[in-house]
């Protein structure tokens, strides 16, 4: 498939050239040409009438199967340009949503993608009919004006059943993230853009073999997996990939799973080090942004700058640095920045961070265990290795053990028949002084 892109730039867009191309890739698409533009928008056509013309004759002269558009179009700009160019023509978003189409392989992540198809294909239809009706169009898709309302129909029939799944999908969901969370699982959600290197970190905390490319949305159906964390009982997330300006009927589509994220205990962000640092914010602002309307800015969040092998130390601790100025500016529960290299496994810093983390988690709190018979000393200090973290013990006729417990196993400790008791002391994780 061999594809023009076209590219309008304005104070309004943020649109950048490599990863528009990047995601034509992804998609598939040869591309034959990139058209840039710097105005605001055109109320009918999105670049200027000259440029416009400038399209048409690259058309003509290239043949392509589609015309791209990185900016979004209204139903009323894609029909006029379709006229003028007499060629398809799409926009970022459904660029993006056959991209997803490509990645889809569970039920569930497939009537994802369904739903934000149809949810984009509505106000198109709805066009459609508007022109019907002023005699300007034949039909949608060369369907007359009754076909195209009984298409309209069907759309919103699809979309209510979809939505019911997903719904069950939900519930199914929710019963064993319960049942993880009784049993003690601390839940860490990985973040952040596409194409930051979220997988490959999950294959490396996991020891995992999940596929993980070096190209936009290769992960679509949520991964979950267990890995050690200081012998604590923890499960991470990987998550559909984020990109800059995504759409409410995106997120609306993808809720079920995104809801990991709004589920989740800490927030593991990821971002690819190695980018200047104009890209590394531009993408650290777009996910915040998500995390924002997905109401978890609050959450404790581990910032990751990945792939640190690709470039110099000073040149980390530089953005890293400024990673924590955005976060502090922005009002964000930043608990760490660090350093990594997923693909080399390079995650002593994130660890160490992580841990720190979880013990500040409200579900933490600080108990004295009092042990009367010594045969069950080595029994509790093995329990509590696995769900918190022993700070002191004092041996003796009665051993006094001092830790920091997930509040939600206190049941497993009292089945020793040991005695407990909480402390009023609050956790300070070693690293976490002067907002780091």
């Amino acid at each position: 498939m061999r594809a023009i892109g076209v590219i309008r730039k304005s104070r309004r867009d943020r649109v950048s050239r490599e990863e528009f191309e990047e995601l034509l890739r992804s998609a598939g698409y040869e591309v034959v040409a990139i058209l840039e533009q710097n105005r605001e928008e055109h109320p009918k056509y999105n670049i200027g009438k000259g440029k416009l013309e400038e399209l048409k004759e690259l058309v003509r002269e290239l043949e392509p199967d589609k015309v791209v558009f990185a900016n979004k179009l209204s139903p009323s700009q894609a029909y006029n340009l379709w006229k003028e160019l007499r060629v398809e023509v799409i926009d970022r978003w459904q660029l993006v949503l056959e991209i997803f189409e490509k990645r889809a392989h569970s039920k569930e992540a497939k009537l994802q993608v369904e739903l934000a198809s149809l949810q984009y294909e509505v106000p198109l239809v709805k066009e459609a009919i508007r022109r019907i009706k002023l005699g300007d169009r034949a039909g949608f898709k060369g369907m007359g004006e009754y076909q195209t309302q009984q298409y309209l129909k069907h759309i919103r029939y699809r979309m209510g059943r979809i939505r019911r799944e997903l719904e069950r999908v939900k519930a199914d969901r929710e019963v064993k993230r319960k049942r993880r969370e009784e049993v003690g699982f601390i839940l860490i959600a990985l973040a952040g853009y596409t194409n930051a290197g979220k997988s490959t970190l999950l294959n490396a905390l996991a020891g995992e073999d999940i596929e993980a490319r070096n190209q936009m949305f290769t992960t679509l159906d949520t991964t979950t997996r267990r890995f050690k964390l200081g012998g604590k009982r923890v499960l991470v997330t990987d998550t559909v990939g984020f990109i800059d300006g995504l759409p409410p009927f995106i997120v609306e589509a993808f809720h079920s799973t995104l809801e990991e994220i709004v589920k989740a205990d800490i927030i593991l962000l990821v971002l690819d080090a190695s980018e200047p640092w104009g890209e590394i914010r531009r993408k650290f602002l777009a996910s915040l942004g998500v995390l924002r309307e997905l109401k978890t800015l609050d959450r404790p969040m581990v910032v990751a700058l990945n792939k640190m092998d690709l470039t110099g130390r000073e040149d980390v601790r530089d953005k890293a640095e400024r990673v924590r100025e955005i976060a502090e500016e922005k009002g964000i529960n930043l608990r760490r920045v660090v350093s990594i290299s997923a693909k080399l496994g390079e995650l002593g810093e994130l660890y160490g961070a992580l841990e720190d983390a979880v013990l500040t988690l409200p579900k933490y709190g600080a108990f004295e265990i009092r042990v009367n018979e010594p045969e069950k000393v080595s029994k509790a200090i093995a329990l509590i290795n696995a769900i918190g973290e022993v700070l002191n013990v004092e041996y003796g006729e009665e051993t006094r053990i001092e830790a920091y417990i997930q509040t939600g196993m206190i049941k497993e400790l009292t089945r020793l028949g040991v005695g407990i008791r909480r402390l009023n002391q609050p956790y300070e994780g070693e690293g976490l002084e002067d907002g780091q």
